[in-house]
């Protein structure tokens, strides 16, 4: 976009973004769909698959086709299903929002904080309620990966990601020495987060932040993220007018939560200001000073596209289970494009997005890594693979099974509660995939004795029924 950078990025971890154009014209993957319909590009994506906790995971999304007036609020319960989510409960905080905001200001003046700028800053602000439909959308949710990555990976992004890597090539030369980050990935998070900042979002970040610490469920978390914006304009790093985003608060071309900027953003060129807006320098130093105290690895590639055999054990395919690349291929992996693991020594985990219909891939570190800026597998498998397309990489070698239709959210949502019913499933049930209703599937497969890869057909759903 965002899911916001949750952790961090917890942010609701930058959740998502693709968004109103890709929602229309893509429409298959969703990772972050909803943010998309503010107008942002990066909002559609934002929310794609899980939110771990992080940046509100938004991921680009796409400008709204003929867009004129922002959407006010549908007046509907969230999708949540969350008490703060219900209409009643939105309106009676939208009308104690003013109250709301006054008593964030001892909070501001511990930040240093002058109480004239908090009253300047917030003066006027009013909830912007269309982000309550938009937090609970998850468009990630309701896409195929396949679609998602049709949708940010295509040759029109790299042709444009190779201009900016040819026009910025000191700056990236500088940053590379710097921090150690691969200049392809830093690119590659530029193109998808904003089309090269051709799509940053246009909504108010302290209007967003403020919205979002008063109203909804997320309230604890965006306050944080309001009074760090409130922090950047007193400081003058940014001037109001560039504090523009998605609708979780994420701005810029790399789209920095509020926290995340305080956190990583850097004066890259000296100037006295950290503007990762407008100013190139410090936009790229900042976004690999980000990857480079998540714990980027110099010199290893995020992961690899295997072969995975056929008859395969898909309960090793866990983020928790990580071996060398040599075991690995004594479990029988192979690259997909045949060539040898350079370093057989290093460890990766399995993830098989699409089961064992689709290609697996042996994920290192530096995948870890960039899930730490947006905690959404699609979106982080989407980086890596486009950070290859740019620096001249070919597309990912075996096919998707695309003939399988992508569940509803009821029908996700059915699954949660009878894999519930069975005793395999200890969460909330929600709609939402992550890995614990992906082990408690495969648990269930290797019940009845089908490939346990955990990925989630209307076959298998209808074998959780009874059918």
């Amino acid at each position: 976009m965002t899911t916001t950078r949750m952790s961090r990025r917890q942010q609701i971890a930058r959740r998502t973004r693709l968004a109103a154009m890709i929602v229309g014209t893509a429409l298959a993957v969703s990772p972050a769909a909803v943010q998309a319909q503010s107008g942002n590009p990066l909002n559609f994506l934002d929310n794609i698959f899980n939110n771990s906790g992080q940046r509100p995971a938004q991921a680009p999304s796409a400008p709204t086709p003929g867009s004129s007036a922002p959407q006010p609020w549908s007046g509907e319960d969230g999708a949540s299903g969350h008490p703060l989510m219900t209409a009643a409960a939105i309106r009676e905080a939208a009308a104690n929002f003013d109250n709301c905001i006054a008593g964030l200001w001892p909070d501001a003046a511990r930040r240093g904080i002058s109480e004239q700028n908090y009253r300047d800053i917030t003066a006027g602000l009013t909830p912007d309620l269309r982000l309550m439909d938009l937090m609970d959308s998850q468009p990630e949710f309701t896409k195929a990966i396949w679609d998602y990555l049709d949708i940010l990976v295509n040759d029109n992004r790299a042709a444009k990601g190779r201009e900016v890597l040819a026009q910025y090539k000191t700056i990236f030369d500088a940053a590379e020495r710097a921090y150690g980050v691969d200049r392809y990935i830093v690119a590659s998070i530029w193109g998808i987060e904003s089309n090269y900042s051709t799509m940053i979002g246009d909504r108010d970040v302290v209007r967003s932040t403020a919205t979002l610490a008063c109203v909804g469920r997320r309230q604890a978390y965006f306050k944080d993220e309001f009074l760090t914006a409130v922090e950047i304009l007193h400081r003058g790093d940014l001037r109001r007018e560039q504090l523009k985003g998605s609708w979780a608060g994420a701005f810029g071309p790399t789209q920095f939560m509020p926290t995340a900027f305080k956190r990583f953003a850097v004066d890259g060129d000296g100037d006295g200001r950290r503007d990762v807006v407008d100013n190139p320098t410090d936009l790229i130093f900042s976004t690999a000073n980000n990857l480079k105290k998540d714990g980027w690895q110099s010199g290893q590639p995020w992961g690899y596209e295997v072969v995975v055999p056929q008859g395969f054990n898909y309960m090793q395919a866990d983020r928790a289970k990580m071996l060398t690349l040599a075991q690995w291929e004594q479990m029988g992996l192979k690259r997909a494009n045949g060539q040898p693991f350079p370093r057989g020594s290093e460890k990766a985990y399995l993830l098989a997005p699409a089961g064992a219909q689709g290609p697996g891939f042996l994920m290192m570190q530096n995948f870890r890594v960039i899930m730490k800026y947006n905690p959404a597998e699609a979106y982080a498998l989407a980086i890596g693979h486009f950070a290859d397309r740019l620096r001249g990489g070919p597309p990912f070698v075996q096919p998707w099974p695309r003939q399988e239709r992508v569940l509803s959210r009821a029908e996700r949502l059915e699954l949660q509660q009878l894999l519930v019913q069975r005793g395999l499933y200890k969460g909330t049930p929600d709609g939402q995939f992550g890995s614990m209703t992906r082990e408690a599937l495969r648990n269930f497969q290797a019940s009845i004795g089908a490939p346990a890869d955990g990925f989630a057909t209307s076959e298998v759903l209808d074998r959780l029924r009874g059918r």
